[in-house]
């Protein structure tokens, strides 16, 4: 025996979700009286993990497949993607409390992890975790929202048009920002123009419901995206919004930002380019009431982690980490922000860049080339993607990070500030052991 909802049919659904409160879409992670969604795609299928999910203590089985077993706590749906997000629209709603999204080519989680910060030092803030920002992480977020949740912070990840469209349609943001528009995702997007129109869908989903957009003025790709007359505009980084001066990252990032009394920030990013992201997180803070003093400490006080913009210290060197997401923008970028620092002895590893497209030869070169022009002898280029880039500019090469690793084990380097630049994939993270 099972329950069968139909999908308009969501606030039943809803209620059985008041009562036990934590969803999982992964029957691995069950735990007693968690609420499994048996999601499908083209490599797995949820509803054959029903049985193991009710084993392993879950509340309640949302399927779209006729089982093999009967069971009370079994619900049957038409579609369980698209209830999941219908029920994690619904319980947003429900709660009526202001939502922020965060798009983006870089800096779209430092953004959120600052904003996050900021906000917090006034308000209970629900933000996005981990990498919980497609068409499946943003409802779940969403869903794991409490009762005394005050504000969302919601990150939107996107590498095909219309998929910030349909986030926007989950989540209904009244609050969004554009981190910046650059290479990333070139093959799903087909060019730059294209990555801007996609990340364009959350500022034209503001608009169409007057709703404001936090906008980086500064970003040329931008700038032109809002209509003239749109009144719910709070621009910085140029436009007569706040400005960063006095930038400096050697390696920490400080900068002063103009807003009247202007203000200095040190900060523990590594990197100039974070200094939009710090403007971003400082206009959000400002529009909702955080004193200029207590913004200032929120973002002085963040540690960053999981790869991103972090500078780790081992007993043979310094490690300029950021390894968690590369495309061609981050990557110029980051060695232009490297190739700054007033360390004598740079060393320099990157791993390919996913998600190019037809233009991966030339992307690969042209950050080689780059490397070529500034007399970088110390680099090591890993992947397939780098292979023909570095044996023309004569850097050294690996075909993975695994046999980087032995490589480094056999001779470590030291005394070495060194950068270490690459797509999630490549997993360069486990070079740290050896450097």
């Amino acid at each position: 025996m099972f329950l069968y909802i139909c999908n308009m049919d969501i606030n039943t659904l809803y209620n059985v979700f008041l009562e036990n409160r934590t969803v999982s879409t992964d029957s691995r992670n069950i735990k007693p009286g968690y609420v499994f969604f048996a999601l499908k795609g083209e490599n797995f299928n949820g509803n054959l993990f029903a049985m193991d999910a009710l084993e392993k203590g879950a509340s309640v089985v949302v399927v779209d497949e006729e089982l093999s077993f009967s069971d009370s706590r079994i619900i049957r749906v038409d579609n369980v993607l698209l209830t999941l997000q219908q029920l994690a629209s619904h319980h947003r709603m429900m709660l009526e409390i202001p939502v922020l999204a965060i798009t983006g080519s870089n800096g779209k989680t430092t953004t959120k992890e600052l904003c996050k910060e900021v906000l917090s030092t006034k308000f209970k803030v629900h933000a996005t975790e981990g990498n919980l920002n497609n068409h499946i992480g943003v409802p779940v977020t969403l869903l794991s929202m409490k009762r005394d949740c005050e504000l969302a912070i919601i990150e939107m990840g996107a590498n095909h048009h219309g998929e910030i469209d349909v986030l926007c349609d989950i989540a209904q943001p009244d609050y969004g920002l554009v981190t910046n528009v650059g290479k990333a995702h070139l093959e799903g997007f087909g060019g730059i123009e294209g990555v801007a129109r996609a990340k364009g869908e959350l500022i034209r989903f503001l608009v169409r419901n007057s709703k404001t957009i936090f906008l980086n003025a500064g970003n040329p790709w931008l700038a032109n995206q809002v209509p003239d007359d749109y009144q719910n505009v709070i621009r910085y980084n140029s436009g007569g919004g706040l400005m960063a001066y006095d930038v400096s990252g050697d390696p920490y990032l400080s900068l002063s930002v103009k807003n009247g009394v202007d203000t200095h920030i040190k900060t523990n990013l590594a990197g100039r380019y974070n200094a939009e992201n710090v403007l971003a997180a400082f206009a959000v803070g400002l529009h909702f009431g955080i004193p200029t003093e207590s913004i200032s400490d929120a973002i002085s006080g963040y540690q960053p982690k999981n790869n991103r913009s972090q500078i780790i210290k081992t007993e043979r060197n310094t490690i300029f980490m950021d390894a968690y997401n590369a495309n061609p923008s981050s990557m110029a970028a980051a060695v232009a922000e490297f190739l700054k620092t007033g360390e004598s002895r740079k060393m320099i590893v990157l791993g390919e860049m996913r998600e190019v497209g037809e233009g991966s030869e030339a992307e690969h070169a042209e950050i080689a080339a780059i490397l070529k022009k500034h007399h970088i002898e110390n680099a090591i280029l890993v992947g397939e993607a780098f292979e023909k880039a570095a044996i023309s500019g004569g850097f050294k090469y690996t075909k993975s990070v695994d046999e980087l690793c032995m490589q480094l084990k056999e001779d470590p380097p030291e005394g070495f500030y060194i950068m270490v630049k690459g797509s999630r994939s490549n997993r360069l993270e486990k070079v740290i052991g050896y450097l």
